[in-house]
């Protein structure tokens, strides 16, 4: 779950992501492979607090409220997006149950009849899955495929400029959603990928996939929010990536909605505790780190994600999911209306 990337790489990595010119190939490599030198960074480079260049851009307030508008746009877009999903998958349902009569009347699937067989077992295998699950594989591809970038050297300057968030960057909006889902060690990636598989079935029984989408896409954004006033006031243009801040909104749903679940430590299986003890633990240790100015992880970014999360199961569910009907009125007037044309 780790997202911070530490103070001590920003001002290479600012200069790729800021400057309008294409850094030599040299101080590419060197960058790269700064990059990805992962857990072992802050051993390399120390904890020497480094400045920020003069060429650097500064995240005022102004900039903290673009960041603020876009996050609450880009959230509002989601769930309407989910809503808009769920709508067309129950009109689905409804097509594919006419069409095709009642399931007894079905025949059977036949793995050779038009599908070769290893995708006969891949459906198979698809089938079996849970409705957790099948949100979840997904995700962790597309993961996945931007964790396999970040190894291309010549896409080096995309990754930096579009896949890790910083404060101090010129195009400081859309890295706040695609830094969630970057990671530049396979560690980082494998660690956030299991607890997201966890927790996924028992998230998407609360919320449904729709809603779940809805909550993880926000929680990203939020979480990437909450890293930029927190260094916004702490003075630190840190690079940040990762889907832990994401993961963490989801956390912070279920715990709070379930929060006399039994939890345990993958190494540990003897030692068990509740989902309340643990997003409550989860919250003072981020609180902790935050005061501390702890590098390893980016505390801020946790802690907006958790926060989300909760607020999602106290108010957010019921004071805007659940009052998605006039939505899904206009959607579906405006979809007839565009039939009869």
């Amino acid at each position: 779950m780790l997202r911070n990337i530490g103070r001590t790489f920003l001002p290479a990595a600012c200069r790729l992501a800021v400057n309008s010119t294409a850094p030599s190939n040299a101080s590419h490599r060197q960058i790269y492979r700064s990059f990805h030198t992962g857990g072992r960074l802050l051993a390399r480079f120390g904890k020497r607090p480094v400045e920020p260049s003069p060429s650097q851009n500064t995240f005022t307030w102004g900039k903290f409220a673009h960041a603020t508008a876009f996050t609450v746009v880009g959230a509002g877009s989601f769930f309407a997006g989910c809503v808009i999903w769920e709508y067309e998958e129950v009109r689905a349902v409804m097509r594919r149950h006419m069409e095709r009569g009642p399931l007894w009347a079905r025949r059977p699937f036949e793995p050779g009849e038009k599908w070769g067989e290893w995708r006969a077992q891949l459906s198979l295998w698809w089938a079996s899955q849970t409705e957790g699950q099948k949100v979840f594989w997904p995700i962790c591809l597309v993961n996945v495929l931007v964790f396999g970038a970040w190894k291309i050297p010549s896409l080096a300057p995309t990754m930096l400029r579009y896949f890790a968030s910083s404060p101090a960057s010129r195009g400081f909006r859309l890295p706040m959603l695609l830094s969630g889902f970057s990671h530049y060690s396979f560690i980082h990636l494998a660690v956030n990928m299991f607890v997201l598989h966890s927790f996924s079935t028992s998230a998407v029984i609360l919320l449904g996939k729709e809603q779940f989408l809805g909550l993880y896409l926000s929680g990203a954004l939020t979480s990437s929010l909450a890293s930029y006033l927190y260094k916004m006031f702490v003075f630190s243009p840190a690079v940040s990536l990762g889907a832990s801040g994401a993961i963490m909104a989801i956390l912070g749903y279920v715990c709070t909605e379930s929060p006399d679940s039994r939890l345990a430590i993958v190494l540990l299986p003897m030692l068990t505790f509740t989902a309340g003890t643990a997003i409550k633990a989860l919250v003072a240790f981020d609180v902790l780190g935050a005061a501390l100015r702890w590098q390893l992880f980016d505390h801020a970014a946790h802690l907006g994600g958790t926060l989300f999360g909760i607020y999602w199961a106290m108010h957010g569910r019921q004071h805007i999911w659940e009052k998605r009907e006039p939505l899904i009125r206009w959607y579906h007037n405006l979809r007839e209306a565009g039939k009869r044309r």
